[in-house]
């Protein structure tokens, strides 16, 4: 562990390369260990940082050694506040993976679109209203996305999915046996 004398403080105040790289070598372990029990998500990255804000104060530290520990480890703690204020407002995005997923229902259409023959199709779709089953006819068995079953339809995408999620949730009660054939 290296330790830092007044002298080496005020070299590296003055430039000596020498004295700033004794500098870093005795603290940046410290504040590479403060960063990380911080959670920082980049500590290495954060005490490169931390060195370069503080270096170019050493010219105008007062308080030898005592000084230079109260300013970096002050920078340290600056950034640490940042990083965990920057991660407040941007949460970690993290991928959707399937095989992770907990849930264990699948979707309304999974259900209907793996119990039932085209046939039956004809007879469930019977059971819809007109507009539910024209959305679901142009998304599912056309394969037309959101927009496109707006557009043919002449309706807004919100109105698109709120019919196609109502009837694929009445196709989804027919085969569950919940629901009469009452449109």
């Amino acid at each position: 562990m290296t330790v830092l004398g007044d002298g080496v403080v005020e070299a590296a105040g003055h430039g000596d390369p020498d004295a700033v790289e004794t500098v870093y070598r005795a603290l940046a372990p410290r504040v590479l260990g403060y960063l990380r029990a911080q959670g920082v998500e980049d500590p290495e990255g954060v005490t490169d940082d931390v060195f370069m804000a503080a270096i170019p104060r050493l010219p105008h530290l007062r308080g030898g050694s005592s000084g230079l520990r109260t300013l970096v480890f002050s920078v340290a703690h600056a950034r640490a506040v940042d990083e965990h204020r920057r991660r407040a407002r941007w949460p970690q995005q993290s991928s959707y993976e399937p095989a992770l997923d907990p849930r264990l229902v699948d979707s309304a259409e999974t259900v209907v679109m793996e119990s039932v023959t085209t046939r039956e199709v004809a007879e469930l779709l019977e059971d819809l209203g007109e507009e539910q089953r024209a959305v679901i006819m142009l998304r599912v068995l056309a394969d037309l996305s959101l927009e496109q079953t707006a557009e043919v339809l002449g309706r807004s995408v919100g109105s698109v999915k709120q019919l196609q999620r109502r009837g694929l949730l009445r196709l989804k009660d027919v085969l569950d046996g919940r629901v009469g054939r009452t449109a």
